[in-house]
């Protein structure tokens, strides 16, 4: 007897209303409140066999779709503060009110949703982890560019695993670019946000590869000596914090990017100075000046590469004035521009 299909996995809460400022529907006046559109593959499709709005510089722009990672227990066990799990809405709250320029069609997933745990009874991040790269997955193979908004850092090996589940990966040489002050290369007996990417080198061995790793931002006081010596052994490139200007990290990504068909970028808002992002779970003490960021995300978006990228790490108990909620909104703005 065959086996049933397996369904095909779902988000726990579906796209919201958006909103925002109102100054009409016309072209000229829209927001992103007004463009953004409930996401389905079938939505997808459509965008991509109507005549495309063509980009400035004459390419087709393939659609975008939006998924949030409402999570913060890989952040608890990880004994980081507790309130990522509102950062897809805090994000979306503060994307709706921006001017649209945007050339492609963008949509909504809605959210994966994990239940944050105890010391005793923890919630199950692994399972949210596989739904969330499993809707993920199939929102890249519908043609999309798709954008995941943490939730904690452990949205990153939730994304890994919709890049590698995805058939557009299959066979590429793929790399996952890290703005972050940490490496997160924690040996944990449980997933955490502070464990995604030594999770990604695990199952990249797995499968006979090595992962192609590289970060940018990293704090040498807020990295041991045992994570410096895991990434000497993973072979990760790496640029401190302090030596990154807009000259050494644009270098350092086009050196990364030039051996790779495809990349993941994933961005820890607490690369950022803690005055440029103070909502965070860990905020930095010095960071990377946010315009310096913005250009790598522009070398790395103009590359072609982009796959998948994601935000993670807002923390909105703890921003100010929505600080770093509309530093997040301007990076996904920036991404998909």
């Amino acid at each position: 007897m065959s086996e049933a299909p397996v369904p095909p996995a779902t988000v726990d809460i579906p796209c919201e209303p958006w909103m925002g400022r109102d100054d009409g529907d016309s072209p000229e006046h829209r927001r992103w409140w007004q463009a953004v559109m409930p996401y389905s593959p079938e939505a997808v499709a459509a965008a991509l066999a109507r005549p495309g709005r063509e980009a400035h510089d004459g390419e087709r722009r393939a659609p975008a779709v939006l998924l949030g990672f409402r999570s913060e227990e890989g952040v608890r066990r990880n004994k980081g503060r507790l309130g990522t799990a509102e950062g897809p809405g805090a994000i979306r709250a503060a994307l709706g009110p921006l001017a649209f320029h945007l050339d492609r069609e963008v949509f909504d997933a809605g959210d994966v949703s994990v239940v944050t745990g105890g010391d005793e009874f923890p919630g199950d991040l692994e399972g949210g982890q596989e739904r969330f790269g499993s809707v993920l997955a199939a929102a890249l193979d519908a043609g999309a560019l798709t954008v995941g908004l943490g939730g904690g850092h452990e949205t990153a090996f939730a994304s890994y695993l919709g890049v590698a589940e995805s058939e557009r990966s299959g066979g590429a040489r793929l790399g996952v670019l890290n703005l972050d002050a940490h490496f997160d290369l924690r040996a944990e007996d449980h997933a955490t946000s502070g464990t995604p990417f030594l999770q990604m080198a695990r199952a990249e061995a797995g499968e006979g590869r090595d992962l192609q790793y590289a970060a940018i931002g990293i704090s040498r006081p807020n990295n041991t000596r045992a994570l410096f010596e895991r990434a000497d052994a993973l072979n990760v490139r790496y640029l401190l914090d302090e030596y990154t200007t807009r000259q050494t990290a644009e270098a350092f990504v086009e050196d990364f990017l030039a051996d790779l068909d495809a990349v993941y970028l994933t961005i820890d808002l607490d690369v950022l100075p803690a005055d440029a992002a103070p909502g965070v779970s860990a905020p930095a003490a010095v960071g990377v000046p946010l315009p310096v960021i913005i250009a790598v995300v522009r070398r790395v978006a103009a590359s072609g590469k982009l796959l998948h990228a994601d935000i993670a790490e807002l923390n909105p108990a703890f921003d100010i004035d929505g600080r770093t909620a509309r530093v997040a909104a301007r990076l996904v703005d920036t991404i998909l521009g």
